[in-house]
C-alpha cells in the first residue's frame, strides 16, 4: 500500500478528489492539520461521493507528530516545484510515503530543507508553474503504482 499525506490542505474540492483517488488506487490518505475546511464539509464529500466511507484515512494534529511517527524504513518522497529530481526517477517502492503541500504555497521551507534527498518535482513548463493539487497527486501515485507492479491488483475484477 502507497501513503499519500496532505500537509495542510486549502481546498475541500481537492481534498474530497484526492480521497477518491486514493480508494480507486488502493492507497491510504494522510491529512496533516491545520486543515483550510471541516473534514465533515459538504465540498469534501460531495467530491468524494459515494467512495468517501471506503476511504482509509488518518487525521494528524500536526507535522511534528506525524514526522515523530516515522519509522526508519519508512520511504518519503516530498513532491514540490522546487526539487531537481524528477518523480519518474524516484524508484517507488510499495509502502511508500507521497507527501505533498498545501494549494497555495506548498510544502513549508523548513520541512523541504530537512528532507533534501527526498524531494521530487512533476515535469512541467516553466509557464504553468505548478498543477492543481489532486492532480499532481494523480500523476504522482500512479506513477508509484506502476513501478510497483501494483496496476494488476486494481483492475476491475482482479
Amino acid at each position: 500500500m502507497l501513503h499519500v499525506v496532505l500537509v495542510h490542505p486549502e481546498i475541500p474540492p481537492n481534498t474530497g478528489n484526492i480521497g477518491r483517488l486514493c480508494v480507486a488506487a488502493g492507497a491510504k490518505l494522510h491529512l496533516i492539520h491545520p486543515l483550510g475546511f471541516q473534514i465533515t464539509d459538504a465540498h469534501v464529500r460531495r467530491a468524494g461521493l459515494d467512495y468517501w466511507p471506503h476511504l482509509q484515512l488518518l487525521e494528524w494534529p500536526n507535522w511534528e507528530t506525524f514526522a515523530a511517527a516515522r519509522r526508519p524504513e519508512d520511504r518519503w518522497h516530498l513532491c514540490t516545484t522546487k526539487a531537481h529530481r524528477r518523480h519518474l526517477d524516484a524508484g517507488f517502492r510499495a509502502g511508500d510515503w507521497l507527501i505533498f503541500g498545501c494549494e497555495t504555497r506548498g510544502l513549508p521551507e523548513e520541512i523541504l530543507a530537512a528532507h533534501p534527498a527526498d524531494l521530487l518535482r512533476i515535469p512541467m513548463r516553466a509557464e504553468a508553474r505548478s498543477l492543481n493539487l489532486s492532480n499532481a497527486v494523480a500523476v504522482v501515485l500512479y506513477e508509484a503504482l506502476r513501478q510497483t507492479d501494483a496496476m494488476e491488483s486494481l483492475e476491475i475484477g482482479a
